[in-house]
């Protein structure tokens, strides 16, 4: 739209709004060319930090204590597999169809085909290598299943998690077992009691709860009146590259249980009762302890918990949901794990290990270029489009005549706010060091939050974005052995 042809629209619809106020509206439209060029700054800044964090690493002969293709843990493995047809059959038909359809879907059908489109496309980017694609990784000696296997008494697992965290101790925990406190463990001997604790059951699982995150953050968005967003945003949610890791990662299970207690935390602070308000809390604070149990970077994800408590203009539910998540933590120290206890050595064994040895002066922003892989590159043009966008950013303190009631914000505030937490969390991840490397999977909580910018891309530019991910997704997989 033309600023003259804006000026009749606004002046014709709202003659009380006045020259000056039509002025105002039209002097805070983005200029034509504002947020293409934002976009592409964003996306070729992420491309050259991926590039960088590749080559610089080879060019200075430079051990950065990963699998031979930095930033990733990976190695290079160039291959076709029974999945190969699926994905790129999948791939096509998202990149057609996936933009117009979350334009159009009724709310319910757009979650629907949100979790059975996402399992798809991990199921057939996982089987590039077949069933091991699926059934071999939980099983390694670093992951849980061989301890979940051999867990008789978890109470006297719990008594004695924190004394086998540190390298000294004698019959020390795997590397993921020690780096996770036992909510992890928990879920998969859980697995085991039910019959499921072979990889291959115990992948699928893992896979089908990671395929429910995006329509839980679908769900958050519209809960906070973000629905156009959420819209806008649900192909970049749904299909990318991080499907390579969310298949069977135990990190991606993390994102989906902290990604329902975010969306039942922003149902708490929308409800009209305070029955419905307490209730919802408690929902939302047992999730978000529980993940915190899981994960020791997650407490970050408080974050963006705050920022929808203040989207959802409601303060009631925090202290029910900090009670709801203490109780968690409370439960697991009355078994026998202190938290508080098991941190530091957690830290100690980290820093004697390889994250000691990783250099801080690579990873403290390679960490970001692999953070961009998992993302794919598109992550990029969304944080220089909510750059581009701070008009958006709601206020912090807004100015209310007495008696006046507050508007709810718009979904461009509340994508703005959303994302803008979610790249907070990955900031504040980085800045702590404790995650040198293999943040392609450690930070899967964090990236659907990021890629809520997405929304932000103009609608021409949505599909061929999408594009950009499926074949980032697509080359990741068949060229690069991740591990995981």
């Amino acid at each position: 739209m033309s600023r003259a042809n804006a000026y009749v629209s606004l002046s014709s619809g709202s003659p009380a709004i006045g020259t000056a106020g039509v002025l105002a509206r039209v002097r805070d439209m983005p200029r034509p060319s504002a947020v293409p060029r934002a976009a592409l700054v964003g996306l070729a800044g992420a491309l050259l930090l991926m590039a960088l964090a590749v080559a610089v690493p080879d060019v200075l002969d430079w051990n950065v204590r990963v699998n031979d293709w930095p930033p990733l843990h990976a190695v290079w493995d160039p291959r076709l597999g029974a999945g190969t047809v699926p994905a790129v059959l999948v791939a096509v038909l998202a990149g057609v169809t996936a933009v117009p359809l979350a334009e159009r879907l009724s709310w319910p059908k757009l979650l629907m085909v949100s979790l059975a489109a996402g399992l798809v496309w991990m199921l057939a980017l996982a089987l590039v290598d077949g069933w091991d694609g699926i059934g071999v990784i939980l099983d390694t000696s670093y992951e849980y299943l061989r301890t979940a296997r051999s867990t008789t008494d978890f109470g006297a697992t719990l008594e004695e998690y924190v004394s086998r965290i540190s390298y000294d101790a004698p019959d020390n925990w795997p590397v993921h077992i020690a780096g996770h406190p036992p909510g992890a463990l928990l879920f998969f001997v859980m697995l085991v009691r039910l019959g499921l604790g072979d990889g291959l059951s115990a992948g699928l699982v893992v896979t089908v709860i990671a395929a429910t995150t995006a329509p839980a953050v679908l769900s958050t968005l519209k809960t906070l009146g973000a629905e156009k967003a959420a819209r806008a945003a649900a192909p970049f949610l749904t299909l990318g590259p991080a499907a390579i890791w969310q298949a069977v990662s135990a990190d991606a299970m993390f994102a989906a249980v902290g990604a329902w207690g975010l969306a039942a935390l922003a149902v708490s602070a929308t409800r009209s009762t305070r029955a419905a308000t307490v209730t919802w809390a408690v929902v939302a604070g047992l999730l978000l302890g529980y993940v915190v149990m899981m994960s020791y970077g997650l407490p970050l994800l408080g974050i963006l918990a705050v920022t929808i408590l203040w989207l959802g203009r409601s303060w009631l539910p925090l202290p029910v949901a900090v009670l709801a998540a203490a109780a968690v933590v409370g439960a697991f120290a009355v078994a026998g794990f202190y938290y508080w206890e098991a941190l530091p050595e957690l830290r100690e064994r980290y820093w004697e290990g390889v994250g000691g040895r990783r250099p801080e002066a690579y990873w403290i922003w390679a960490n970001l270029a692999a953070f961009a892989f998992s993302a794919g590159p598109v992550v990029g043009a969304g944080l220089g489009l909510l750059v581009a966008r701070r008009r958006d950013r709601p206020r912090l303190r807004e100015r209310m005549s007495p008696g006046e009631t507050r508007p709810p914000r718009s979904s461009e505030q509340v994508a703005w706010a959303i994302a803008a937490a979610g790249w907070l969390t990955v900031l504040a991840a980085d800045a702590s060091q404790l995650s040198r490397a293999e943040v392609e999977r450690i930070w899967l909580p964090f990236v659907p939050w990021c890629l809520v910018a997405c929304a932000f891309l103009p609608a021409p530019w949505r599909r061929p974005a999408l594009v950009v991910q499926l074949v980032a997704a697509l080359l990741t997989q068949h060229l690069l052995l991740t591990g995981w």
